[in-house]
């Protein structure tokens, strides 16, 4: 008999306004290669948002900004059972060279609609998507 647990994470969609577009940064999973949002488990001592965060910074090098905008939630199947995201919007503020994930995940700047193309969740397109009617240019 399998076990299946239900569990919850916690994502944020990083993004930053350029020339009043804007752009989302997106990251390599670490096997396969395709491309996600950081995400991770919801630490013990810390919100959602501020574990999502933490995830931002180990995986995609990225500092944001403390005021965010929950764009939804869905729920996925995995191999231990079901999980429920919620996800995040944050804005980048700093980008750093270093950080603990890097020699492990590629990064890269998308426009809203090649991120939501790419995206290899598609529960994740349309809130991506969402971003240009939930953030001010």
């Amino acid at each position: 008999m399998k076990l299946e647990f239900n569990f919850n994470q916690s994502a944020v969609i990083p993004y930053r306004k350029n020339n009043g577009e804007i752009e989302v940064l997106l990251i390599t999973t670490k096997k396969k290669k395709k491309w996600i949002v950081p995400k991770g488990f919801i630490e013990f001592n810390l919100s959602a948002f501020e574990s999502a965060k933490k995830e931002a910074y180990e995986e995609a090098g990225v500092i944001g900004s403390t005021e965010t905008i929950e764009l939804g939630s869905y729920k996925i199947k995995k191999g231990i059972g079901l999980c429920h995201m919620k996800i995040y919007s944050l804005e980048v503020i700093k980008i750093e060279d270093d950080y603990p994930e890097k020699k492990e995940r590629k990064r890269k700047w998308f426009s809203l609609k090649d991120a939501a193309d790419a995206v290899s969740v598609p529960e994740l397109a349309p809130l991506i998507l969402s971003l240009k009617e939930k953030i001010k240019t």
